[in-house]
């Protein structure tokens, strides 16, 4: 398997090289994730929606074009990019996490892949109350994934992603320790784009029962 900054790779057909297991191509994609986020931060500092043009551009160009993207080499050629909704400024809130104690537990991914984690609270905004996951892994990080009232439909049934710290996705918190949760920045797991890959879904505790039309909209070329 190859871990991928959206989820894990599971490999093709066996005897098959894949251009994504290129450890160094690995390692450049998630710098280069780390470095978008670090700049969504500094420019949504005085203009979110300046920062989330910056942040379709530059997903639009590492998805169609990085050797470790999750869209298959032989859809690239053709990628034209991503559908996003429109930013949309109620979209976006701050909150403080709520810590409570909880259970490390173990969580099936898309393709049946066993992954830790441990659920450490949750944040309360305007739409609802969402639970915070830390991924109990080496290095770990915050996770929030989340279904909402388009999923299935104008997005990925399987939830979208809000927050990914371990790998980079990262809005940062306010001067007083509020998380910035931005669903203008929901993005798909790699799964979405390639049944290949493997990823964390969110479950049913995980819904938004409004509509959230902010964020990334299904890929036409989408797997599933």
């Amino acid at each position: 398997m190859t871990l991928h900054p959206l989820g894990i790779f599971r490999g093709l057909a066996s005897g098959s090289v894949s251009e994504w297991a290129s450890y160094a191509a690995l390692l450049d994609f998630r710098r280069q994730v780390h470095a978008l986020y670090t700049n969504v931060r500094r420019l949504a500092a005085k203009d979110p929606a300046i920062a989330h043009e910056h942040w379709r551009r530059a997903r639009d160009k590492l998805l169609g074009g990085h050797p470790q993207s999750p869209i298959a080499p032989e859809d690239r050629s053709g990628f034209t990019g991503l559908r996003y909704y429109d930013y949309d400024r109620r979209f976006r809130f701050t909150a403080p996490l709520i810590e409570e104690p909880g259970e490390r537990s173990e969580v099936q991914t898309s393709t049946g892949e066993a992954m830790w984690l441990r659920r450490i609270g949750h944040v309360e905004i305007p739409l609802g109350t969402l639970p915070v996951f830390w991924i109990d892994v080496y290095g770990g990080g915050i996770f929030i994934p989340f279904k909402d009232a388009t999923s299935g439909k104008e997005t990925y049934g399987g939830g979208r992603y809000l927050l990914d710290t371990i790998k980079g996705a990262d809005l940062g918190s306010t001067a007083d320790g509020r998380l910035v949760l931005d669903l203008n920045f929901a993005y798909h797991p790699s799964c979405h784009y390639n049944y290949h890959w493997s990823c964390p879904l969110a479950g049913p505790e995980r819904r938004i029962e409004s509509r959230v039309e902010a964020g990334e909209m299904t890929w036409e070329g989408a797997a599933s």
